[in-house]
Parts: structure tokens; sequence; C-alpha cells
């Protein structure tokens, strides 16, 4: 008998996370201009494989996430925005604008540049 979580019956198909961390993935890979073919070379799987993960077919290993974000210049956490997150038409404008500023901020690994961005907000903060 399968492991339960919270008294449900765990299973390896793709879950609603799953999907939406794929819909996450085609949404990357497509703005940073990459195919499925150079993004699949780069992370070790073929084409078919990442587009079976954009579509929620199959889930994308703990392992594997790390490598995709890396591929894609982004933070991990990027991934489960939308599956996390509520529907932006709910959110405030202040709210949206205060998520995409934290994008940036994970996004920025130069500690130059993050500092460089504190002192601009403490001063639009006053």
């Amino acid at each position: 008998m399968p492991p339960r979580f919270n008294g449900a019956r765990r299973t390896r198909s793709p879950n609603d996370t799953d999907r939406a961390v794929g819909v996450k993935l085609r949404k990357l890979r497509t703005d940073a201009g990459l195919t499925l073919q150079s993004l699949g070379e780069q992370i070790g799987v073929s084409h078919q494989q990442l587009q079976k993960y954009e579509t929620g077919a199959n889930r994308i290993s703990a392992g594997m996430l790390p490598a995709i974000a890396d591929a894609l210049g982004v933070d991990m956490m990027d991934f489960f925005e939308m599956a996390m997150a509520p529907d932006a038409h709910e959110m405030s404008e202040a709210d949206q604008l205060r998520r995409e500023c934290e994008r940036l901020l994970r996004r920025t690994k130069s500690a130059e540049d993050l500092r460089a961005m504190a002192k601009v907000m403490k001063a639009l903060a006053k």
C-alpha cells in the first residue's frame, strides 16, 4: 500500500502543482528565447522529456529543478509562483509590484548590485 500524506493516498502522477511548474517552465524557456532542443541539451534531457515536463505529463524531480533554474538563470522559487500565488487579478497593484521587486531581488546574485538596489529602495521609501 502506498504511503499516506495527510490521510490521502500519495501518487506519483503529476498534480496541479506539477502542471503549474510546467507552465512556468515553458514561459521562462520561451522568454529566454530557448528551444526545447537547446534547453534539453543544456540540462541533459531530450526535447521530448522537456516537453513532457512543460505539459505536466511528467513530474520534474527535485534533482532536475536546480539544473533547469540554473540553465534559465532564475531562482528555483520562480517555478512555484503560479502554484502558490493567489490569482493576479485578486492582488492589488501594490502587491503585484512588490512581487515583481522580490523576483528581481532573488535573481540578482551580485552583492554590489544588491547594495545599489537597496540604496535606491531606501531613498524611495523616505
